[in-house]
C-alpha cells in the first residue's frame, strides 16, 4: 500500500492552505497513493487566530477537505481546529476518504519549554484507529509522540502503522529529540511509523518566521524495528512510501516486545 506524506509549511490563509491539501493530493493519487498524511496545524499555522476558525470554519473547512478526499479517491490525514471547551479549540486531526470518516483530538497539550498550548486548546481523551484496504493506521499528534501508551494502545487495537502529525517547535537538540522520538515508537510498538512535521520555515526564504511552533522538517518514514527509510530534510517535500504488513508481522516474531510485556495493561 503506498503512502503520501506531506511536509508543507502552513500559513494563516485557510484558503491557501486548502489548495496545497488539494494539490499535494492530486499529486499523491497520480502516484498510486491511498493514503496521504499532512501536518499538525495545516488548517492555519500556529501564531495565529485558531478560536475564530474553529467557530467560522472547521465545519467548511472539513467539509472542503471531505470533497477532495472524495475527488481524488484517497484518504486524508489532516491537521486542523474545531471547537473545544469555553474559549479553547481542539487541536483535531480529520481522517476522511472512502472507507473511512472520524477525527482524533491530540491528547497530551504542550505545556513545556515555555509554551502553553493548554491556554488554548481542550485536551481530547480518546485515541483512534482505522483501516484502509485492510490496514489498520493509529493515529497521534505531536507532543503525543513522548508518550508511549498510545502507540501501545493503537497496537493492541490492531495498528501496524503509528501516524503522527507534527508542527514541531524549534530549539536546541529539538531536530534530535523528534528523530529520537519517533524511531523509538516504532520501535516499542513494532508498528511503522509515519511521521510528518511542518517543513523548516528558514527553509523557505519567503516564510515570515516567528517564535511560535512552526516545524523543524525532517518528516520520516520509520520502519517497524525502528530503521529510517525516508527522511524529508527540512523543505517541503512530497515523498510516496509503501507499506509492508508482513513486514510488521515478521518484525514481530523476531521480537516479540508486545506479546512479552508483562507491566503494560492489557485493557
Amino acid at each position: 500500500m503506498k503512502i503520501a506524506l506531506a511536509q508543507i509549511l502552513s500559513t494563516a490563509d485557510i484558503q491557501t492552505n486548502l489548495e496545497l491539501v488539494k494539490s499535494h493530493s492530486a499529486d499523491a493519487a497520480a502516484l498510486g497513493a491511498r493514503l496521504i498524511v499532512f501536518p499538525e496545524a495545516t488548517m492555519r499555522s500556529f501564531g495565529n487566530d485558531l478560536l475564530s476558525v474553529a467557530q467560522e470554519n472547521s465545519v467548511s473547512w472539513a467539509d472542503a477537505v471531505r470533497a477532495i478526499a472524495a475527488e481524488y479517491n484517497i484518504t486524508i490525514v489532516v491537521g486542523m481546529f474545531t471547537l473545544g471547551e469555553g474559549e479553547r479549540v481542539r487541536n483535531t486531526l480529520l481522517i476522511t476518504g472512502p472507507q473511512v470518516d472520524g477525527s482524533y483530538d491530540k491528547i497530551h497539550l504542550y505545556d513545556a519549554y515555555g509554551y502553553q498550548e493548554s491556554v488554548s486548546v481542550t485536551p481530547g481523551d480518546k485515541t483512534l484507529t482505522f483501516i484502509v484496504d485492510g490496514i489498520t493506521f493509529g493515529v497521534a499528534t505531536c507532543y503525543d509522540v513522548r508518550f508511549p501508551e498510545i502507540f501501545f494502545a493503537n497496537a493492541a487495537n490492531g495498528a501496524s502503522v503509528n501516524i503522527v502529525c507534527a508542527s514541531w517547535a524549534m530549539g536546541p537538540g529539538k531536530v534530535e529529540q523528534w528523530q529520537l522520538a519517533t524511531r523509538a515508537r516504532a520501535m516499542d510498538s513494532t508498528t511503522y511509523v509515519v511521521a510528518v512535521d511542518q517543513a523548516d520555515p528558514h527553509a523557505v526564504p519567503e516564510a515570515l518566521v516567528t517564535d511560535d511552533p512552526l516545524g523543524v522538517g525532517h518528516s520520516s518514514f520509520i520502519a517497524p524495528d525502528g530503521t529510517v527509510l525516508e527522511d524529508l530534510g527540512k523543505s517541503p517535500a512530497l515523498r510516496i512510501v509503501e507499506i509492508d504488513p508482513q513486514e510488521v508481522e515478521r518484525v514481530r516474531a523476531g521480537l516479540p516486545v508486545l506479546a512479552n510485556a508483562r507491566l503494560r495493561s492489557k485493557n
